[in-house]
């Protein structure tokens, strides 16, 4: 007979110590820092709990050089006492043998016995005292630093373990005693180094606070939180003690406080000739290169001073850091002014051609296809955005990508479409011509702007729509979390353009024209694969996400959906008088009553084997409530066409929905009063085309099958 086992943990708690660790090394990249010490600390948690020693909470900071987690850990894991039943009382002498040995015991006198309503068992209770966790937690400790993932790492010479830079030492202490950690050869003890430059040889800590003393004295700020809010303040504070403001930048904050142990904000000067270059490259080259922050004026232009965080305290108030670091940004911006100059001596209308040269994707040609399918599609969509022109819309279209052959665009990505712009004004170019082709990315992310002049709108939506239908033309579709052309963003594009700006864009057209420019040999796939289709599905997800956050259900936009609206703002519009509809009375009791006669029908056309979609025959009701039902039901049906399907005016529709809400009295004095599974099978059949009738009426309005609650 199989033993059942039952452990109890003692409920007696050990004494809590101080557990801290800490793995010094080489620099290690401020973008790793934040998830390594999350996934350290991850994983002495986990570790932890699977030893079965408690702990609350993990203390972990982060440097530029250090890991370091500091906790209050159990002294020891808690006393369990394990339960094992074994055979029953007066069972053969060998089984009674092998459960004594299996528990390790010697005689049945040390078991129990117990009467568990089924006869009475023996029962082995064994107690295990805990281990102590300073025995344990060497080994779980080494497990989790072998385990650290790193996105890169090196293994060093006659070492197993990989780690992203070189490990100089490990501090490793439980209870204020050093624990034997065995790292292929890396020190482990109490010690550890402070500020690489402002602090000067070993430093031997006894506790946490000890540790976190000493190193505040050698010139090292633990929390990087801490560092970021000395940074912030201390940028703020040297701006406007000269009247300026910092440009926000919390990424690079971020990234400088993983930059830096011990930071001191300094100001420094942008020469004169350097400032006649655009704002935009100024600020690139600054950041890219150099990690500084932009001052603004108070009227929001780029001013002629610049402020980085240096990791060290220099005696001359930082003058000879600041003077290098001048040097260093006039011989960045000197490059900078030399792209600029030359890639002006040749107009943006010459590079077009040399967008041959660049692949757009292996399947879809060069960016010169592209360009060519954006100015196609442009033609299209140009008479749905006011006051955007055909011939104006191609040639901010034609201009879009020129400036990715450009030397200054080479060195900073980023300033793709703004250095379009530069270049386009330099060429005396419209104005909005030239803002379009900046403005054509646009919007980057859920929290830029999208596009409002109308030149700017078309070349955008031309480029976003051109990338939706290309990729999926070619099977290049999003999946779960893979989308690695960033189809999802563009989709919200389409979407925040349209509805931002109010336009009434019929999408199937516009995919249907995007799809006539494809590389011939994927049109007849896009046709037997129904891609169009896939797309405006697609779009509908991507919808759903973008309205969620203003409150609109999802099953409303279903609703409307299905019945092939693509027109996103009457889409938008309907979806809102349905949901207006719904929060009458008459509207709420009438989504019930279709559902029960959705119901009533499809059980009796599956029954019968047949559908009940022929017209009502009016000779034979015989009811008051069935003829009067049946009078409603004409009225709806004799309102124009345009105030149920796509294409008629929200003011059609929100027509319509009153019109529906007075069906709901003579539905329900129908479910009151009128049998519909009568045995006169004439009568019956002609009840069922009223409550068929019911459905296929309120379906002119939305797919009400689709809503839910």
């Amino acid at each position: 007979m199989s033993s059942v086992e039952q452990t109890i943990y003692s409920p007696i708690r050990p004494l809590n110590r101080e557990l801290l660790l800490e793995l010094l090394s080489e620099e290690i990249p401020a973008r790793m820092q934040r998830e390594a010490i999350g996934a350290l600390t991850g994983l002495i948690h986990r570790k932890l709990a699977a030893a079965q020693i408690p702990t609350q909470e993990l203390n972990y900071f982060v440097t530029p050089r250090r890991l370091t987690v500091i906790g209050e850990i159990p002294e020891r894991q808690p006393e369990r006492t394990e339960e094992r039943r074994g055979p029953r009382a007066g069972a053969p002498k060998a089984a009674l043998d092998g459960f004594l040995r299996a528990a390790g015991l010697h005689s049945l006198e040390e078991c129990e016995i117990r009467d568990v309503g089924r006869g009475e068992f023996y029962f082995a209770v064994l107690r295990h005292p805990g281990r102590a966790t300073a025995v344990v937690l060497p080994e779980l400790l080494r497990a989790a630093i072998h385990e650290l993932p790193w996105p890169k790492s090196m293994r060093f010479p006659a070492a197993s373990l990989r780690w992203v830079r070189p490990l100089t030492s490990v501090i490793c202490l439980f209870d204020g005693t050093v624990l034997p950690l065995a790292l292929d050869g890396i020190p482990v003890g109490r010690t550890t180094r402070g500020h690489r430059f402002l602090s000067k040889g070993e430093i031997a800590v006894d506790n946490a606070d000890d540790y976190r003393d000493r190193l505040k004295a050698a010139c090292v700020v633990l929390g990087q939180e801490d560092r970021h809010n000395k940074i912030e303040t201390d940028l703020h504070g040297l701006a406007a003690a000269e009247g300026l403001a910092v440009k926000p930048d919390l990424a690079l904050l971020d990234e400088v406080a993983g930059l830096v142990e011990f930071p001191v904000v300094l100001m420094g000067a942008i020469d004169d000739r350097s400032m006649e270059l655009p704002p935009e490259v100024l600020a690139a080259a600054m950041r890219t290169h150099q990690r500084y922050f932009s001052c603004l004026n108070p009227d929001g232009t780029l001013a002629s001073r610049f402020l980085f965080v240096a990791d060290n305290r220099a005696e001359d108030d930082g003058k000879r850091i600041i003077a290098g670091n001048e040097r260093v940004l006039r011989a960045r911006l000197a490059d900078a002014r030399f792209f600029w100059d030359q890639d002006r001596r040749v107009t943006l209308q010459s590079r077009v051609q040399a967008l041959v040269q660049r692949v757009f994707h292996a399947k879809l040609g060069s960016v010169r296809s592209k360009v060519a399918r954006m100015e196609q599609l442009a033609v299209f969509l140009a008479p749905f955005v006011p006051g955007a022109d055909v011939e104006p819309s191609q040639r901010s279209v034609r201009l879009a990508k020129a400036d990715l052959s450009t030397a200054m665009v080479g060195e900073f990505p980023e300033l793709q479409g703004i250095m379009g712009r530069y270049y386009a004004l330099s060429d005396n170019e419209d104005p909005a011509v030239a803002d379009a082709v900046a403005d054509h990315y646009r919007p980057l992310g859920p929290n830029d702007v999208v596009p409002t002049a109308p030149l700017s709108i078309v070349a955008a939506l031309a480029d976003k729509i051109d990338s939706l239908v290309s990729f999926f033309a070619i099977g290049e579709k999003p999946t779960g979390s893979r989308d690695p052309f960033a189809l999802r963003r563009a989709a919200q594009g389409v979407i925040r353009i349209i509805l931002e700006n109010n336009l009434r864009v019929p999408l199937r057209s516009v995919f249907m024209a995007a799809a006539g420019v494809v590389p011939v040999d994927y049109q007849k796939i896009m046709e037997e694969q129904n891609i169009v289709g896939e797309l405006l599905a697609f779009i509908t997800d991507r919808l759903k996400v973008y309205l969620r956050e203003q409150g609109v259900r999802h099953d409303l936009i279903a609703a409307v959906f299905a019945l092939g609206e693509d027109d996103l703002v009457r889409l938008l519009a309907r979806v809102r008088a349905i949901e207006r509809f719904l929060t009458w009375d008459d509207g709420a009791n009438l989504l019930v009553a279709y559902r029960r006669a959705v119901n009533i029908v499809a059980i009796e056309e599956k029954r019968d084997g047949r559908a009940y979609n022929d017209p009502v025959d009016r000779n034979i009701l015989r009811e008051l409530q069935e003829k009067q039902l049946s009078a409603a039901l004409d009225v709806l049906n004799e309102l124009p066409n345009r105030s149920f399907v796509v294409g008629g005016t929200t003011e059609d529709f929100s027509r319509a929905m009153t019109a529906l809400a007075s069906l709901r009295q003579p539905v329900d004095a129908f479910f009151d009063k009128v049998t519909v599974n009568t045995e006169e099978p004439r009568l019956r059949e002609n009840r069922l085309r009223l409550l068929s009738a019911i459905r296929a009426t309120m379906n002119r309005v939305a797919d009400f099958s689709q809503i839910e609650g």
